[in-house]
């Protein structure tokens, strides 16, 4: 390189730079050419092997030292010079960072650099600043304490430059350095907090108030609680209140959430709800949108009690503002604050170790309901967690024999245990009293049996259950039996209210009393069925004393009573006659009981039921439930049917899926909507609401619905096609098998170019797979996915060559080695003689895959697969061989199975390899002659020779 003056070098590596950064910004593409700059080397911005002060290295006419270049160029009078060594400093720094001496000196020189008068010298350094601190860092046994003492006044006082560029650039460097840890809590509080307090004060210069407050609420997140809370929230108050300048209030309202979340919820509702409340009355109306925009935030940092008492009424009066952008930013936040009153606990959720949010059965539903838990969620514990799982999908009903047998086993412990008793009576009333508690707490179904067998009476110890006690629903039905006379009691107590507050003269109110008598008398003996007979007849004869004693109008009232009492009357019976179990009578037969069960289960779920006033403010509830109506769109906002669409799962957890009727409507009015976005929304969310409500309520309410968007545009199609097995899963297993015949609706798209559809329904069958039975898979999917197999873009029929791997694994693994040959052979003939070389190379792929997976028996591969997979090495095309030789090479050989001594299959397939690697296509012998080991050729050679 001929260069005489290096200052000329300087301006030419500067204005490449500039032309770098112009390119940048009109987006044009540059390279520089070496000739055209003297000799340099190509420079650009993907270049990293050159240093921008390569110079200093280069011997010249000065006889100068490096370091002494540096200085030179440093304060020359060129202006750029003193730039490319402000942009260059951590290439300086790296390179005399081995010599403390050499490394003070360059830090003194920086120190000098950082009072140059121009100001584009002064951003070019501190831009520089955060990566040489991270360096400093990282080197820091060497010089602990340069940053500190050296650069870090510099950030400070960059906060205070008259010029504006550079204290935009000082401020940045300063939340980088924060961001990183890398500044020092005593210099926060010594020396930044207070720069930051007096450029916010009230006398301050408008400008670097405005700029001091924006840093002040970025900053709050990541400084300590302590820290905000002493130094900066008392500011942030008064900044809150500034009469002098909107734009400072706006910047704290925008920023309210942060500040709340940095200093918690004692302070937040002690210093700053008041000053909230003053910023959402503000006169200017981008005062009170951004307090709207931000209003959740804040909400989730207060308690329960002030959510509901003070902001829920604030946030109406801004649902209600007279501007009308306010009311646009208060509805779209409607939804996400209406979700900071949600307690999964209390409605029927509970959030797994993973995190995701899975329901609580029925039963643990009314227990929780029952016990009035409290706002934090409970983490089960692994076992009611593996049931909780299991319970996502319907579980299949057991045998009569095994729950006989079961049955059995339960008893005969019972009785060892009741006859080392005192007296059977006193038992019966322990066991009545004690066992009582079982229903307490949350069980799972799966380990009762085996907890019955560990211990005769298991939670009778206290009547506090503990987290390991499990649910049953045999051992809740069957002795040891819950103590339901609570219920029996509210009902009754209904019954008896409901009977008071009729006014029409009763004639038969005797006879019905007395029928009431009889079948209470019939209790102890509602085993035999001539009792249960009578019991029948006199309910009949109640129903219609009672029909007599009402109007038409209330026939149907009480014909549901009268039900609700006969039943809790066969559970009070089914009570009676577990005593008499214990003491050596006959329990009534399985299915009766779980009749009972399923009875009880209902009464007692709607006796504790909650309402959704005490869940969400109906204020803020009928503001949500009007989202949809057609004159918001026309006095808010077009898009607000799509933000109630959108926080809908949101407003769903927090009322639970006991109060789902709430949202019904509101629901299926958002389904039918005419804008597509707001039905896509749905589609996208819909897998989450059938958590949220349970199985019963998504086969009754959602499946409708579903069904819908599965007919509708690509666009909203696309959202129930990413989350089909998510959606599909929860659904009983013969629901789920109607979606069988419309799977294949999914092939067909309204534009045919949209081929990312497709590859999305492959990946979803792949997951399908484990939802259906083999003769399902074989039926239906297997011709959706040798239909995507054939599809003209590359993406899709790759990822469907792994579907139709994932098929041969569900066969074999569930040992329907029948289905797995069929399918192929079919897979021969489609793929190893399709007469177009793509599906002869997608043969080569499935097989190499079936390998790697071992998704079927070795034996069945190179009886069935093999032959047909080496008959590729003679293919024309290379494409095809190239995909063999990988296979062979990369996957077959490396197996266990060929590598053993002796292997027929062994040979042959040798014999292939050694016909690739002379192969005249290049690709096809480098992929044939990459590696068999060292070690298995001089195997084989020994085996050979012997």
């Amino acid at each position: 390189m001929h260069l005489g003056n290096f200052e000329t070098d300087i301006r030419i590596c500067c204005l490449k730079q500039y032309c770098l950064k112009f390119a940048v910004i009109v987006k044009i593409p540059v390279s520089f050419n070496v000739t055209y700059f003297f000799g340099f080397e190509d420079y650009g911005p993907d270049c990293d092997s050159m240093r921008i002060t390569a110079f200093l290295d280069i011997p010249g006419q000065d006889n100068l030292t490096p370091l002494a270049r540096l200085e030179k160029y440093a304060f020359s009078d060129n202006v750029f010079n003193r730039q490319i060594i402000a942009r260059g400093l951590l290439d300086v720094f790296r390179d005399f960072s081995n010599n403390e001496e050499d490394f003070l000196t360059v830090m003194e020189i920086v120190v000098r650099l950082s009072e140059d008068a121009e100001p584009t010298v002064r951003t070019e350094l501190m831009e520089q600043i955060p990566p040489i601190a991270i360096f400093l860092q990282e080197s820091r046994p060497k010089f602990p304490t340069a940053f500190f003492e050296y650069l870090m006044p510099i950030v400070v006082r960059y906060l205070t430059d008259v010029n504006n560029q550079v204290r935009k650039a000082g401020q940045e460097a300063l939340l980088i350095l924060l961001e990183q840890d890398l500044v020092a809590q005593s210099d926060i509080e010594n020396k930044v907090c207070p720069i930051l307090l007096d450029l916010s004060a009230p006398d301050s210069d408008d400008e670097y108030k405005v700029e001091a407050v924006n840093i002040i609420c970025k900053m709050a997140s990541m400084l300590s609680r302590t820290t905000v809370e002493h130094l900066l929230l008392p500011r942030f108050c008064e900044l809150c209140s500034d009469g002098k300048l909107f734009q400072v209030r706006k910047i704290c309202a925008a920023n309210f959430g942060d500040i709340c979340n940095a200093v918690g919820q004692e302070a937040t509702e002690r210093l700053l709800i008041p000053k909230f409340f003053e910023l959402c009355s503000d006169s200017v109306w981008g005062m009170r949108k951004a307090c709207a925009e931000c209003f959740m935030a804040v909400s989730y940092t207060t308690s329960p009690e002030v959510r509901r008492s003070k902001l829920s009424p604030l946030f109406i009066s801004l649902i209600s503002d007279t501007c009308r952008w306010v009311r646009q930013a208060a509805f779209q936040s409607l939804g996400p604050f209406i979700s900071t009153f949600a307690n999964p606990s209390s409605a029927g959720l509970y959030i797994r170790e993973d995190g995701t949010l899975s329901i609580r059965p029925s039963a643990q539903d009314v227990n929780s309901n029952s016990c009035q838990p409290s706002n934090n969620i409970t983490l089960m514990s692994s076992n009611a967690n593996t049931a909780l799982a299991s319970s996502e999908q319907p579980m299949e009903i057991k045998s009569e024999s095994s729950t006989e047998e079961t049955s059995a086993e339960v008893n005969a412990k019972l009785s060892e245990n009741l006859n080392k008793a005192e007296g059977s009576s006193d038992c019966c009333a322990s066991l009545g009293e004690e066992v009582s508690g079982l229903c307490q707490g949350d069980k799972a179904a799966l380990s009762a049996t085996e907890a019955t067998k560990e211990s005769s009476f298991p939670g009778m110890s206290s009547r506090l259950p503990s987290a390991e006690d499990v649910f049953s629903t045999f051992l809740y039905w069957r002795p040891p039996l819950p103590d339901i006379s609570q219920e029996l009691e509210l009902l009754q107590f209904k019954a008896e209210k409901h009977n008071d507050a009729c006014s029409v003269p009763c004639n038969n109110c005797v006879a019905s009393n007395e029928i009431k008598k009889v079948l209470k008398s019939l209790q102890e003996h509602i085993d035999d069925p001539d009792v249960q007979a009578q019991v029948q007849v006199l309910s009949a004869a109640l129903r219609a004393a009672q029909f007599d004693s009402v109007g038409d109008c209330e026939t149907k009232k009480m014909e549901e009573s009268t039900d609700s009492l006969q039943n809790n009357m066969i559970l009070d019976e089914a009570a009676v006659a577990a005593c008499n179990q214990v003491q050596g009578d006959a329990l009534s037969s399985p299915a009766s009981q779980d009749d009972i069960s399923d009875q009880s289960n209902t009464s007692v779920l709607k006796s504790t039921v909650s309402t959704h006033s005490d869940i969400i403010p109906q204020p803020l509830l009928d503001q949500y439930l009007s989202m949809t109506d057609p004159a918001r769109a026309q006095t808010v906002d077009t898009e607000i049917a799509k933000h109630c669409a959108y926080s809908l799962p949101g407003v769903a957890l927090t009322l639970g899926r006991q109060n789902w009727h709430c949202l019904k409507d509101t629901y299926e009015t958002l389904a039918s909507d005419v804008q597509w976005k707001v039905r896509r929304t749905l589609a996208f969310s819909i897998h989450e609401l059938a958590v949220i409500l349970g199985d019963q309520l998504t086969a009754a309410d959602l499946v409708p619905i579903f069904n819908g968007f599965l007919k509708d545009l690509d666009e909203v199609r696309i959202g129930v096609l990413k989350h089909l097995y998510d959606f599909l899963k929860l659904l009983h297993a013969d629901k789920r098998r109607e979606y069988l015949y419309q799977l294949q609706e999914f092939v067909v798209t309204d534009n045919s170019r949209n081929w990312r559809f497709r590859y999305e329904l492959a990946e979803q069958l792949i997951l399908i797979l484990e939802l259906y039975n083999p003769n399902d898979v074989y039926d239906y999917l297997r011709h959706i996915a040798l239909t995507l197999c054939s599809d003209k873009v590359s993406e899709v029929r790759w990822i469907s060559f792994k579907l139709v791997v994932a098929i041969l694994q569900k066969f074999y693994a569930n040992s329907a080695n029948a289905l797995g040959l069929n399918f192929i052979n079919e897979l021969v003939v489609r793929f190893r003689h399709c007469s177009k070389w793509v599906g002869r190379q997608a043969f080569a792929f499935i097989c190499q895959a079936v390998v790697e997976e071992e998704c079927m028996p070795v034996d069945q591969f190179v009886e069935h697969l093999l032959p047909s997979l080496l008959s590729l090495a003679s293919d024309p095309v290379p494409n095809v061989r190239v995909l063999l030789a990988k296979a062979l090479r990369q996957t077959l050989l490396e197996k266990a199975y060929f590598k053993s001594v002796g292997n027929p299959h062994l040979e042959a397939a040798e014999e292939t390899i050694l016909a690739l690697q002379s192969d005249r296509d290049q690709d096809v012998s480098f992929f044939a002659t990459i590696k068999l080991k060292q070690g298995n050729m001089d195997n084989i050679t020994i085996e050979k020779q012997n």
